[in-house]
């Protein structure tokens, strides 16, 4: 099966792992993982790394997203989104200049209070299971970098906002966060993932489309060779290509394009046939790269 990013437009009520499993149905292919979760209310980009393409999932989880979020004020419940049980009500008096006003104080870099029900882990036990278990629950906060923070429309008590932000970052606390700040109380009510680093909804294959017709998916996977087109990139001669192979390093006689003058970090290495082979690092000699994840 050919390898790279398979992108799904993940519906709600399923947790990023059930689309694992129902992508892993309909390919035949266990070698799948996604690049970095979705809560089961969200919808939207969901990019599943296939085949050999799941050995690059550690360069595809950092990247930044897009968000559309649908929050509702007067209403705040224990997990931050609209599936929790409420712990207050009250009748928002929230105009959209109030909201206009109060956005910016979560925009730039920060440290963000992950919310108690979540997959971080305290004293080696997820807070979710803290939680639900009754226990006091403050996960560590942890840095983010919210790039874009802004108000769409707002009907009635439920706001919709644009956001572009880090990984790692939790809508959820932004929304209970966001109706304190805003002395009403608020909560997540939907959001809808538009963008996960390179990858957008115009990428995206539905869930149902998979499952009845996989091949047709697969004509809308992103290749290896499109992968990280951020990292530099060079190409191998044939006798490079067969180094490559067997993780043995290559030096200037095996690189037809030379080590590119910005490969500081990772190199991508090509084939002579334009197939990503590896990525590799710098050797301890000037000139040589080797390559630490082989793709072929």
């Amino acid at each position: 099966m050919t390898a790279g990013v398979l992108v799904v437009d993940k519906p709600s009520g399923l947790t990023s792992h059930d689309v694992v499993a129902a992508a892993r149905r309909a390919l035949g292919e266990p070698r799948i993982g996604h690049t970095g979760t979705l809560d089961p209310l969200a919808t939207g980009v969901l990019p599943l790394a296939v085949g050999r393409a799941t050995r690059l999932v550690q360069f595809l989880t950092g990247a930044e997203k897009d968000y559309l979020a649908q929050i509702q004020l007067g209403l705040a419940t224990d997990t931050y989104d609209i599936t929790g049980r409420p712990i207050a009500r009250v009748d928002p008096s929230v105009t959209p200049e109030d909201v206009r006003r109060t956005l910016p104080e979560f925009a730039g870099e920060y440290l963000q209070p992950p919310p108690p029900y979540s997959a971080k882990k305290i004293a080696s036990r997820r807070a979710y299971d803290l939680a639900r278990a009754g226990a006091p629950v403050q996960p560590a906060p942890v840095p983010v970098s919210v790039r874009r923070l802004e108000l769409v429309r707002m009907e009635g008590a439920m706001l919709t906002v644009a956001v572009t932000c880090s990984a790692g970052f939790y809508v959820r606390s932004l929304a209970h966060d966001l109706g304190q700040r805003l002395g009403v109380g608020a909560c997540l009510a939907g959001l809808r993932r538009t963008r996960s680093g390179e990858f957008s909804l115009d990428h995206a294959v539905g869930l149902e489309s998979l499952a009845a017709a996989p091949e047709q998916a697969l004509t809308r996977m992103v290749p290896l060779a499109r992968l990280l087109p951020a990292l530099p990139a060079t190409t191998v001669t044939p006798e490079g290509e067969m180094r490559v192979a067997h993780g043995r390093e290559v030096g200037p006689q095996h690189l037809a394009g030379g080590v590119p003058a910005a490969a500081t970090g990772w190199v991508r290495l090509f084939g002579p046939s334009g197939a990503l082979l590896a990525l590799a690092r710098r050797g301890e000699t000037p000139g040589v790269l080797h390559p630490s994840i082989v793709l072929i």
